[in-house]
């Protein structure tokens, strides 16, 4: 049995879109960010990160977005959240959801986890203040390069569809207008449509 550690909000949410996708069978572990569960004892066993997601598999557990959403697609090829059978598309897969993790995530982190990087009170206003220009730079360059529409590899959905998804949910509390990018627009529209995403939804 799989156990997908997450919290309502986060980057978890890309690994659940695609363990419903999968049609996996998995327990949900909410992990209580209000409370500082993520710094718990008990969850640091779990995951020494101190963050979400993480996957308790018979093998041990997994971290980091990117490498759970690989997981899943390997691990449930029939749902075809991937395209593994071509290294050129996979590994495009892998480098957008490496943007996503590498930078528009921290783009995004600047606003709300300013501490990881300064400790002065007037820092962390000067990178919240930055954090509209750079999403909507991210943001800009997923429109115009990144997302071939109508999924992120054009016409065949990938795991990499939930990451976007999740990321754009975002977009509106740092500043950025999703109906400014067309593309995107019609992208966060169709993965609500989708089943798999209504259950995430329902589950928080």
């Amino acid at each position: 049995m799989l156990t997908l550690y997450t919290a309502a909000g986060t980057c978890a949410l890309a690994t659940h879109i695609a363990l419903e996708e999968a049609g996996a069978t998995f327990e949900l572990a909410k992990v209580d960010f209000s409370q500082a569960a993520q710094r718990s004892p008990g969850y640091l066993a779990v995951n020494p990160k101190g963050r979400v997601p993480a996957l308790a598999t018979d093998q041990g557990v997994l971290t980091e977005t990117p490498a759970l959403l690989l997981y899943v697609a390997q691990m449930y090829p029939a749902a075809q959240l991937a395209p593994l059978d071509n290294p050129f598309l996979l590994a495009r897969m892998q480098a957008f959801n490496s943007y996503l993790c590498a930078t528009m995530h921290v783009n995004h982190a600047h606003g709300r986890r300013g501490a990881r990087w300064a400790d002065e009170a007037s820092s962390h206003a000067d990178m919240l203040r930055k954090v509209p220009q750079t999403m909507a730079e991210s943001t800009a360059l997923v429109e115009r390069e990144l997302l071939a529409g109508p999924w992120v590899l054009g016409a065949q959905y990938s795991v990499a569809d939930g990451y976007l998804y999740t990321l754009t949910r975002w977009l509106k509390g740092d500043g950025v207008a999703v109906a400014d990018y067309p593309k995107l627009a019609a992208h966060m529209a169709a993965m609500e449509a989708r089943p798999a995403v209504q259950r995430m939804l329902a589950a928080y």
